[in-house]
C-alpha cells in the first residue's frame, strides 16, 4: 500500500499535468463567484459509483485503516487555497443531520489527509487522498462524520458514513408524550448503535371512541446512535371537552420498535372561567344580602324590637280598685 507521502507527490504531479492540459484548452467564461465544490471522487472507496457518490461509505474492523479520495473543484479564474479537516456528526434539536463544533473526538479525529492545505489552480480539480484509522477500542456500529473544506469564509462538506464491524443493534424508544394546545409533543431516543430513520403512528381514544388514527409515516429525522430529539405532531381538530388517551408507536429498520401512551384532559377553560365567575357573583350577592339584613336588624331601637311570643289580651271593665280585696 503506498504511503501518504508518495501519494502526495503523485498528487502534485497530477495537478501540474492537469493544469497544463487545461491551459491549452479553449477559453471558458470566468467564474469568480467562488463556487468551488467538494465531493467524493468517482470510482473510489469501498462502494464506487460511475455516476458519482453523494457521500463516503467506509466499513472496517477496529484497528483497520480505510482509504478514499476527495475531489476539490475550482471552476473559477482565480486559484483557491482550501483547508481540509474531519468533523463529527450530530443531530439538531429537530433531528436534522448536522456537524459538531469544536475539536472532533470520534470519526472526525480518525481522518488524516495527504494534504490538509490544498492549492487548486483556476479551472482545475484536485484529488486529495485521505485515510480513516479506526482505533482498536472503537465501539461497533455507525460513526457518522464528515470531510469539511474551508476557503474564504465558506464551508462545504461531504458526509462520511463509517461503520465499525461487529454486533449491530437497532433499538429506539418514544418518551415524554404530552398532548396539549392542539399538538402532541414527544421525544424519540436512539438506544442502539445504528443510524435510524423512524416511522410514526398516532392513535387517540376519547370517552366516546377514536379521535385520531394516523397511518405510519416516515419522520424527517436521521437519528444518530445515543441521540434524543424532541418532535411535535400537530392536532388542529383536538376535542374541546374530553378525556383522551394518546398512543404513539415508532418503528425503524432492523426491528426497532417503541411505544408510549399518555392521558390528557381537554377542558374549555374559557367557558369554565365564565361559569365560575357567574357562580362567584351569585355567592357574593347572597353574602351581601345576608350581611345587609343583619346590619338593618342591629340598628333597630329597643322599643321597636319586634314582639316575641303571644301576649294576654286586656279585658275591659275587669280590675281591682286600690285597696279593694277580691
Amino acid at each position: 500500500m503506498p504511503s501518504l507521502l508518495s501519494v502526495a507527490r503523485a498528487l502534485t504531479v497530477a495537478l501540474a499535468l492537469l493544469a497544463t492540459g487545461l491551459a491549452q484548452a479553449p477559453a471558458v467564461s470566468a467564474d469568480d463567484s467562488g463556487t468551488w465544490s467538494v465531493a467524493p471522487s468517482a470510482g473510489g472507496g469501498t462502494r464506487p459509483a460511475k455516476d458519482g457518490r453523494p457521500y463516503f461509505y467506509v466499513e472496517g474492523t477496529p484497528g483497520s485503516v480505510l482509504e478514499d479520495t476527495v475531489t476539490v473543484t475550482n471552476p473559477g479564474s482565480k486559484p483557491r487555497t482550501v483547508e481540509l479537516s474531519g468533523a463529527d456528526a450530530d443531530n439538531t434539536k429537530g433531528g436534522a443531520y448536522s456537524l459538531e463544533r469544536g475539536k472532533p473526538k470520534d470519526t472526525g479525529s480518525w481522518i488524516t489527509f495527504a494534504e490538509r492545505t490544498v492549492k487548486v489552480p483556476p479551472r482545475t480539480r484536485a484529488e486529495v487522498p485521505f485515510s480513516v484509522s479506526i482505533p482498536e477500542s472503537a465501539v461497533p456500529g455507525d460513526h457518522p462524520g464528515a470531510v469539511v473544506a474551508r476557503e474564504g469564509g465558506r464551508d462545504a462538506g461531504v458526509r462520511v458514513h463509517l461503520r465499525v464491524s461487529g454486533p449491530m443493534l437497532s433499538a429506539l424508544t418514544v418518551e415524554r408524550v404530552r398532548a396539549e394546545g392542539g399538538r402532541i409533543t414527544y421525544d424519540v431516543v436512539n438506544r442502539g448503535n445504528t443510524v435510524l430513520t423512524p416511522r410514526l403512528t398516532v392513535h387517540a381514544e376519547g370517552v366516546f371512541g377514536p379521535l385520531l388514527d394516523r397511518k405510519p409515516r416516515t419522520l424527517p429525522v436521521e437519528l444518530l446512535p445515543g441521540r434524543r430529539v424532541t418532535l411535535t405532531e400537530p392536532w388542529k381538530d383536538a376535542p374541546a371537552l374530553d378525556s383522551v388517551k394518546v398512543t404513539l408507536t415508532v418503528t425503524a429498520s432492523g426491528g426497532a420498535h417503541g411505544k408510549a401512551t399518555a392521558s390528557a384532559r381537554f377542558v374549555p377553560w374559557g367557558v369554565v372561567a365564565g361559569a365560575g365567575a357567574g357562580v362567584l357573583g351569585l355567592v357574593a350577592a347572597g353574602v351581601w344580602f345576608v350581611r345587609r339584613r343583619r346590619a338593618a336588624a342591629a340598628e333597630l331601637p329597643p322599643d321597636e324590637e319586634p314582639e316575641q311570643g303571644v301576649r294576654e289580651p286586656e279585658l275591659a271593665g275587669v280590675g281591682t280598685a286600690e285597696g279593694e280585696q277580691l
